[in-house]
């Protein structure tokens, strides 16, 4: 980042912080859908045991 030119100076009661760390990233899980192996591993959609593909 670029310097603050001298003449603008923050106000005396400001202090620097870090900025927070991200939070870790949450895995949601899947509700409702097919067990096992997810339906487009093969690159193919299944339903009631019939495949199709797009």
């Amino acid at each position: 980042m670029g310097q603050r030119p001298p003449q603008l100076q923050p106000p005396k009661h400001w202090t620097r912080s870090e900025p927070p760390e991200p939070a870790p990233p949450v895995e949601a899980e899947e509700q409702g859908g097919p067990k096992g192996e997810e339906p487009t591993r093969y690159g193919d959609w299944e339903n009631h045991g019939r495949a199709w593909d797009f």
